[in-house]
């Protein structure tokens, strides 16, 4: 006995069956014995099962047509087309793992955390109308993406300058309210941008003329050995702070607790920087400032993004990298950058730790 089956070139039997031979179909010829097929009792039998019923799924039906199943063209579905910035957003941004640099009388080193983008930035503008006196550093710690810390070490170092130049001019000895007014001038035109996602914490430091401006807003900080000692020229502005909290919660905001870590509005764990545009009636640009008279007791700044402060101490930090600073190391500053990110992160730190190191009788 010798029967053919047809098997259809589907898609079902296409994950079973490799052979192109044929486009439409392949034949399989079995020979059986009378008595085999016959027989009741026979191993092999051949059984034949009827046609499918048409099947319906909402607008795709699947019917049979000589045994053979088809399956309809289902319903066009309008699927929009995303802009070339849309697109740009979505696609993670390649990032250095780590960036360091040894510039005129500073050095910096950054380093990636866990995640797929360094959200960290820096700044430095040495050598101001040729005076080597005269310089601006800043550190940038960006969450939410990168926007807002590469728009602030783009452009608020300038803006700052820029409205010190001004209040020069007019005869103003308030240097410090200048620099406050570059902070929010530089966070009045990120906002302005069509891609104002995310925020930044910052910390500038400005020198001028033997004087000494810190500005912080958010949670990097600046810390200056004296002598040896550490001396916070920074305060951290985070929720947790009574003042802070005040604040927020007289303007409608709240402030409460997850997992141990203070947060505006159940989201956010800094209460000041620039950005944010979601929270801005609560995260503010206005930035706290210091200003001293460097002398010969002021050894090195340090300016770092809180992925250094959450795991090591100020006092920690000055000890690590004053034999470097003073010389009594013979390895280059870089190093005692390095040596204080690889600190925290030996400490546990999964966040990206930006760390610079200024010495500061260069600027007296």
């Amino acid at each position: 006995m010798t029967c053919s089956v047809a098997v259809c070139n589907s898609p079902v039997s296409s994950l079973f069956c490799n052979n192109k031979a044929s486009p439409h179909h392949e034949t399989v010829s079995l020979t059986l014995s009378a008595s085999a097929a016959s027989s009741p009792r026979s191993s092999f039998r051949l059984r034949f099962k009827k046609p499918p019923t048409p099947l319906v799924l909402g607008s795709d039906s699947v019917s049979t047509q000589g045994g053979v199943l088809k399956r309809k063209r289902p319903t066009r579905l309008d699927i929009p087309i995303a802009t070339a910035s849309e697109i740009a957003v979505a696609t993670p941004r390649e990032e250095s793992r780590e960036v360091e640099r040894e510039g005129d009388g500073y050095s910096v080193y950054c380093k990636r955390g866990r995640r797929e983008a360094m959200e960290d930035r820096f700044s430095a503008n040495t050598n101001l109308k040729g005076d080597r006196r005269h310089a601006i550093f800043g550190v940038y710690d960006g969450h939410g993406g990168v926007s807002a810390s590469e728009f602030a070490a783009k452009n608020l170092d300038r803006n700052v300058l820029e409205e010190v130049a001004g209040c020069n001019k007019r005869g103003e000895p308030d240097v410090a309210d200048a620099v406050r007014r570059g902070y929010l001038t530089t966070d009045a035109a990120f906002l302005e941008r069509t891609d104002a996602r995310g925020g930044s914490c910052c910390v500038t430091a400005m020198f001028r003329d033997g004087n000494l401006v810190v500005a912080n807003a958010g949670d990097c900080r600046a810390v200056m050995s004296v002598g040896g000692v550490a001396e916070a020229l920074s305060s951290d502005h985070r929720p947790s702070r009574d003042d802070e909290r005040t604040r927020i919660e007289t303007t409608g905001g709240y402030v409460d607790t997850f997992r141990g870590v203070w947060r505006i509005q159940g989201s956010l764990a800094v209460s000041r920087g620039i950005g944010d545009a979601h929270l801005k009636k609560w995260v503010i640009a206005e930035p706290e400032t210091k200003t001293l008279r460097i002398d010969e007791e002021h050894e090195f700044l340090i300016l770092a993004s809180d992925g250094l402060w959450d795991k090591v101490s100020n006092q920690e930090a000055v000890d690590i990298a004053r034999p470097f600073c003073l010389g009594t190391e013979k390895k280059t500053l870089l190093s005692a950058c390095k040596k204080l990110v690889d600190l925290s992160a030996s400490r546990g730190s999964s966040d990206d730790i930006s760390v610079m190191l200024i010495p500061l009788r260069q600027f007296i």
